[in-house]
C-alpha cells in the first residue's frame, strides 16, 4: 500500500467505491442472453460487510446498470447502490445529503476518468494499483492490489484498523 505518511484515516465516516476495475477487474463476460457477468472478490464482500456492521456507510456509485451487481451489492448489506449514473458527482451529493455526510468523511475509490470529479471533493481518493494514471496521480491512497484483487479490502482493512474497528 503506498499512501501520503501523513494521510489520517481516522476521519472516515463512509465509503463509496465504482464498480468495475475497483470492485471487479474490468472484466465483462458478454452472455448470448446479452447479460455482462463480472467476477467479485470474496475478500472485498467480507470487508463491506462487516464495515456496514461496525456502522460505516457504504455507496455505490456506478455508470453501468446490471441487476447481477445490484444482487451482489445487496447480499453484501448495501443499501446505497446508484446504477446507471452519468453523473457521478450528482449520486455523490445526494449520499452525503442523506447522511448529513461532509465530503471530508468519504473514502472514495475509483480507477478511471469518471472518478475523478468525486475523487478531488473526498477525504481520501483512493485507487486500486492498476487505475488509470490521471486518477493515481490525484489519489492518496493506492492500494498494492488491483481492482477487483482485494484494493477494496485493503482500503477497508487499513481504515477500520486505524480506528480500533476491525
Amino acid at each position: 500500500m503506498q499512501h501520503h505518511p501523513s494521510l489520517d484515516l481516522r476521519q472516515v465516516k463512509a465509503f463509496v467505491f465504482d464498480v468495475d476495475g475497483v470492485l471487479t477487474d474490468g472484466s465483462l463476460l458478454a452472455l448470448a442472453s446479452g447479460e455482462q457477468v463480472r467476477s467479485f472478490n470474496i475478500k472485498d464482500g467480507f470487508a463491506i460487510r462487516h464495515a456496514i456492521q461496525k456502522g460505516y456507510r457504504v455507496a455505490i456509485i456506478s455508470a453501468r446498470r446490471e441487476e447481477g451487481v445490484r444482487k451482489r451489492l445487496l447480499s453484501l448489506d448495501v443499501e446505497d447502490i446508484f446504477l446507471g449514473i452519468e453523473n457521478k458527482q450528482e449520486a455523490f451529493a445526494r449520499f452525503l445529503q442523506q447522511y448529513n455526510l461532509l465530503p471530508g468523511d468519504i473514502a472514495y475509490m475509483g480507477d478511471d476518468i469518471p472518478d475523478l470529479g468525486v475523487m478531488q471533493q473526498c477525504g481520501i481518493a483512493a485507487c486500486p494499483e492498476d487505475a488509470a494514471p490521471d486518477v493515481i496521480w490525484i489519489a492518496n491512497f493506492i492500494s498494492s492490489k488491483a481492482g477487483g484483487k482485494g484494493a477494496v479490502r485493503e482500503l477497508i482493512e487499513a481504515v477500520l484498523k486505524m480506528q480500533g474497528n476491525w
